[in-house]
């Protein structure tokens, strides 16, 4: 993994808006509708060649695949594993309960989340990683011409997984989770041997406590998410830390949030996890005052803070000049070799779903990296 040595580098989170013909793809194929094979490959190949050329364009140094051929970050493995079938309709966020009108009012901006939510119904195992190399194979040829520092690939944690997908089959909780991480682990692995930064995708450490696993109670939540750190440790075993980034949020939707729980709760548990670098929500008005959690915390040398400095539930463009103060405030904390500038989550966790304009995206992404200019201007003076 690349550092800020000479500059602040910046990236984000993973997702982007997908093309609206792979959109349509991606929902034929969602709903086990006829569609042609040959050509969803083909469009997704060029929109992933696409989403780099963008994302370079834009000034990013550490890039991903946009997730352009992936329905949705945390439901995209039920093509990949066996044991899942049926739909569970999601929870309402516990800061969104009281409010049916406002959910009514976002469900008219956003869309609908028309992916199968299904459970775990039989023994978690491998059923097939053709999509995981297409995904290789197709982020490699968007890569070869481009000129970025590095290329990741997202991959969904053990616990991610479980907090979508409930299970019914398993005595336990933690036996469900062990075998999510033992079939994982070739996932895992396969993106690292293919050259790629590998992160993991952990809403469950924060976002869950108020979403999927709202009826445990803060202890049981905590207790929870640190068994997931532990099974995630052991998926991730003989991948050194300086391939890993991991991601945390507490939901990637406008709303209240006076649910979240405080970051404090829960860092260190997410200290303890094995990936170098840690990217996490810092920009909207929820969280961005935790900057002065991070700062009071004990957070081990070898750690890399990717800290989000614009936000991904907003068509605002943030100034740049507040992007370099966000990026200066964690360089701060940790020094400027030990932090890149990152988003709060991504801008098209789901396709087709979603309030962010695709082409303000782009021009956030594009004030992300021309903050992470000024401040590092000032940084390196």
């Amino acid at each position: 993994m690349k550092r800020s040595t000479d500059r602040i580098l910046t990236t984000h989170v993973g997702s982007l808006p997908r093309p609206p013909g792979v959109v349509e793809f991606l929902m034929k194929k969602e709903k086990g509708e006829t569609y042609d094979t040959a050509q969803f490959a083909a469009a997704v190949k060029a929109a992933v060649a696409e989403v780099v050329t963008r994302q370079a364009a834009a000034g990013l140094d550490v890039v991903s695949d946009g997730e352009t051929g992936k329905i949705g970050y945390a439901t995209y493995m039920q093509e990949r594993l066996n044991g899942f079938a049926g739909h569970n309709e999601r929870k309402i966020a516990l800061d969104l309960v009281d409010y049916p009108a406002f959910r009514e009012k976002m469900a008219r901006v956003t869309g609908v989340q028309a992916f199968t939510r299904a459970a775990c119904v039989a023994p978690i195992t491998v059923k097939d990683w053709a999509p995981l190399e297409r995904d290789i194979a197709n982020f490699r040829a968007a890569l070869a011409g481009a000129a970025v520092a590095e290329g990741f690939l997202n991959s969904a944690s053990p616990g991610l997984v479980s907090a979508f997908q409930p299970n019914r089959y398993y005595k336990t909780h933690e036996a469900y989770i062990e075998a999510i991480a033992a079939a994982m682990r070739e996932e895992y692995r396969a993106i690292v041997d293919a050259g790629f930064l590998l992160q993991l995708d952990c809403p469950d450490l924060a976002m869950a406590r108020h979403t999927g696993f709202q009826d445990l109670s803060e202890s049981e939540f905590l207790k929870r998410a640190e068994f997931h750190v532990e099974a995630m440790n052991h998926a991730l075993a003989g991948i050194p830390a300086e391939k890993l980034r991991m991601h945390i949020c507490w939901g990637n939707y406008e709303g209240p949030h006076d649910h979240d729980i405080a970051v404090e709760k829960v860092m260190g548990i997410v200290l303890k996890a094995k990936p170098q670098a840690i990217l996490f929500e810092a920009a909207n008005p929820r969280h961005e005052h935790e900057w002065a959690a991070w700062r009071d915390a004990k957070i081990p040398a070898d750690k890399v803070l990717v800290p989000g400095v614009i936000a991904s539930t907003s068509n605002y463009v943030e100034h740049p000049e507040l992007v370099a103060q966000r990026i200066e405030r964690y360089a701060g904390i940790v020094g400027r070799e030990r932090v890149i500038a990152g988003t709060d989550c991504g801008f098209g966790t789901f396709a087709g779903f979603g309030k962010m304009d695709p082409e303000i995206s782009y021009k956030k992404l594009g004030a992300l990296a021309e903050g992470a200019r000024i401040a590092s201007k000032r940084l390196w003076k």
